[in-house]
């Protein structure tokens, strides 16, 4: 069954940045351990540090009960607004189901260049 993923853009402030990194970190380690969390990632961007991408993956939409459940989340908002030059950017999206084969490309030459390609 495909995922529920959350995908969040933050923008620090420039004197915020470490803080800001330092708080996802941290919250990177505590989210991804909760229950039905697949994956929880931080990013910053690499060539403006001020940009912040977080992409949280949950194995259905109601498994953000268990995140919105963790102590540490009361924390989040608190720390993190502040330091933020622009509001969140918060996107919630439904995983594709990619289990079984689709092919659009018709041409068997691609597909076998491909599958030589991908040979290792």
């Amino acid at each position: 069954m495909p995922a529920y993923t959350l995908v969040v853009h933050l923008y620090a402030k420039k004197d915020c940045v470490d803080k800001l990194k330092e708080k996802l970190q941290e919250a990177s380690q505590v989210y991804s351990k909760d229950k039905e969390c697949i994956s929880w990632f931080v990013m910053q961007d690499h060539k403006d540090p001020q940009a912040f991408t977080i992409v949280e993956r949950y194995e259905h939409e109601s498994s953000q009960k268990y995140h919105l459940e963790n102590p540490y989340w009361k924390t989040f908002d608190p720390y993190v607004i502040p330091l933020l030059e622009r509001d969140m950017d918060l996107r919630r999206f439904n995983e594709l189901d990619t289990s079984a084969p689709v092919r659009v490309e018709k041409d068997e030459g691609l597909w076998e260049r491909v599958a030589k390609h991908q040979t290792y």
